[in-house]
């Protein structure tokens, strides 16, 4: 099956960019992790415009939606990454809890 006529497989390259860039950010201790959405927004944003021109099957025919997409994609990362450590607190506090530390 081809994913690209999905226009599955360009958006999710940006979600996995764009969390690349937040853990970049993270691990910069000078910079304030406040701002990592915010970052993730903006390089979706870029990524988005950029992938509507260079990505056949792209899934957006304008630049305004193509903006929207890289948009949401970068905030996606981030919301990823806030689920994985949110279960994953939960996993630890459950284990300690019942006696596992």
């Amino acid at each position: 099956m081809d994913f690209t006529k999905l226009g599955f497989v360009p958006v999710a390259a940006i979600v996995v960019l764009c969390f690349l860039v937040g853990l970049t950010w993270k691990r910069a201790d000078r910079l304030d992790d406040k701002w990592i959405p915010t970052v993730c927004g903006c390089v979706g944003l870029i990524l988005g415009v950029v992938g509507r021109t260079i990505i056949d099957g792209f899934p957006a025919t304008d630049p305004i939606t193509a903006a929207a997409i890289g948009v949401v994609s970068g905030l996606a990362a981030t919301g990823a990454h806030q689920i994985y450590k949110q279960l994953s607190e939960d996993v630890h506090d459950d284990l300690k809890s019942a006696g596992g530390e």
